[in-house]
Formats: structure tokens, sequence, C-alpha cells
């Protein structure tokens, strides 16, 4: 499925700014699962077979090889689909783990309100991705059948975004405060499944004497990571959808940067705030994107995989390289 109607002078042309359209067989999804399969199942029942706390150095290792997993996947798309589809996986991949920064906040307060203790937070992370990628990837289908049947729906998102980007570039870190207690999902939670304090183990449910089967903190947090997930979903997923049109190639990139992310958290929850001026490069990214889409729909000029992708790296760099030289600085 593409949006190849939409730009028919670019396709027509063969101009490189147009949406890149590859031919995705079954084969191609039932790769993918199963890459991700076995990936999970190694984490889960070889890496952390038992519960630990996760050091710095573990975390570094772990990190490098969820992103070398997410990029070398990127040779794959090449071999099968081509360069651009590999500029659009890439450019995709970037923008969703950018953009996804702040899930590494939410998840911290998170896992500190209900007392998670660090042995298990791995676990709980690795069922509440899970829940997430399936949410994104649904997002993803019905994000791309909705910009195939209404067409205007490009010019809309690509409002959104600029809207997104520029709420974000004046939210201050005070208005980042979150707390889970005050929110309606938990008490919705708390009304729907019997529920309990305690913690026991790595143990999601617990049998109560009077109650039965309750869930556990362990299982709360894994629901509201899903569920909190789903919100930031909409501005990530929508600028990917601005980069590519190719459900696999969306579902892919968004799969490998959420799970790398995962594994991102254990070094950057308490390392976030010094990169002070990495939200303003997203900001500038969303920015970026949206009036790429309100451009090509009114006036059918495109950027693109190339300089888009560019475009992304250069901002993200430049925001990370600055927080860490104003960092240096004495105060």
């Amino acid at each position: 499925m593409s949006l190849a109607h939409l730009f028919p002078r670019a396709i027509e042309s063969g101009s490189k700014n147009a949406y890149v359209n590859i031919d995705v067989v079954p084969w191609h999804w039932m790769f993918l699962l199963v890459v991700i399969a076995v990936l999970l199942l190694t984490d889960l029942l070889v890496v952390h077979r038992s519960a630990h706390v996760l050091e710095k150095k573990e975390a570094l290792i772990q990190s490098f090889a969820w992103i070398s997993g997410g990029l070398s996947f990127a040779a794959f798309i090449a071999w099968q689909f081509g360069g651009n589809a590999t500029g659009e996986y890439i450019g995709s991949y970037l923008m969703e783990m950018s953009l996804s920064a702040d899930n590494v906040f939410v998840w911290a307060v998170l896992l500190a309100h209900f007392k998670i203790p660090s042995q298990y937070q791995h676990l709980v992370l690795f069922w509440g991705v899970i829940g997430a990628v399936v949410l994104r990837s649904l997002l993803i289908f019905g994000g791309i059948a909705l910009l195939e049947i209404f067409e205007p729906a490009i010019a809309i998102l690509g409002l959104f975004l600029v809207y997104a980007a520029f709420s974000l570039s004046r939210e201050k870190d005070d208005d980042k405060d979150f707390n889970p207690s005050e929110g309606r999902t938990l008490r919705l939670f708390q009304k729907v499944i019997p529920s309990t304090d305690e913690i026991r183990g790595s143990a999601l449910f617990i049998r109560d004497t009077k109650r039965g089967l309750v869930a556990t903190p362990l299982f709360a947090v894994v629901v509201l990571l899903e569920l909190t997930d789903a919100v930031f979903a909409l501005d990530s997923v929508s600028a990917v959808l601005t980069i590519t049109s190719e459900q696999f190639l969306a579902v892919a990139s968004n799969a490998f940067a959420i799970l790398g992310l995962r594994s991102l958290y254990f070094l950057l929850a308490d390392v976030q705030a010094k990169f002070k001026y990495l939200q303003r490069g997203i900001a500038l990214i969303l920015g970026f994107v949206g009036f790429k889409m309100i451009v090509a729909y009114f006036w059918d000029w495109h950027v693109s995989t190339q300089w888009s992708l560019s475009f992304i790296v250069l901002v993200l760099g430049l925001s990370v390289g600055a927080s860490i030289v104003q960092n240096r600085r004495p105060s």
C-alpha cells in the first residue's frame, strides 16, 4: 500500500522526491517477525534469564546490540528494496528514536511511583514495550489507510505536526510534571482490574485469599506504559508517515526504534535532563516534516528522502553537540 497516487507527476517522471513504492510479499513480514521474536526471546530467556539490576556497562552493551540490530536491518532493506527504501527506513528509525525520547521520562516516573525494584524494571519494560509496538503498528496501518482514502488528511497531518512542534518549542521543564496517581487511566484501571500494592517477585498477578487473582503494581505499570505510549505515538507515527508510506518500512523502523529505546532507558533515565537543546531540535524536526507534508499536498513540491534524512541527522547532531558543550561550561 502506498501514497503514490497522491504524487502522480513525481512517479511518472521518476522523481526521487516521491515516496518509494516497494513490492512487499508475505515472507518479508515473516522474516521481520522472526528476527524480532528471536531477539526478544534471546533477551528474555538468555540475557535476562534471572532478574538482576542492570549496571551501566551492561546497559551500554545491550543498547549497542539493539541499535546495531535496528541499523543492520537496513542492509536487508537495501538488498530487497534498494537505496531509496533504505533511506526511508533509516529516516523513520531516527525520527522514531528522537521523538520517543520523552517516553524515557514517563517510564522513569511510572517505575518510581509504583516503587518497582530495579531488578524487575527490565521485565516490566519488556512487556510494556511489546504492547507499545503492537499499538504503534495498528496506528501505522490505520494512518496509511486514512491517507489512502482521504487525501486532505496529509495536509491535516502536516498542520497537526506544525502545531505539535510549536507547542513543544514552548514547553518548559516544569510543564513535564507527571503524577500517575492523578490520572484517570490509573483510577479506571483500579476499578476494572482487581489489584494490590504488594510486589511479590516478578509476578504480574498473584492470588489473594479473599479476592482471588489480583494484579500487582508490575502489571499496572505494563498497562500504563502501553496507554501513555499510545498518546506519545500520535506525534511520532504521524512524523514517520511523512517519510514513508510503506507499512513494512514504517512498522519495522518503529519496532526496532522503540525496542532499542527500552535498552537506552537504563542509560538515559538519569542524564536526559542534560540534553537541554534536544527538545528544541525535536521541535524543529517536527516542524520540518509538518511543513513538508503541507507543501507536498498544496503545491506538489517534494523534499527527497536523502535531504530529509540529512536534515534529521544534522539537527539531532547539533542539538546533542550543543547540549554537551553547554554542560561542560562552568556554571
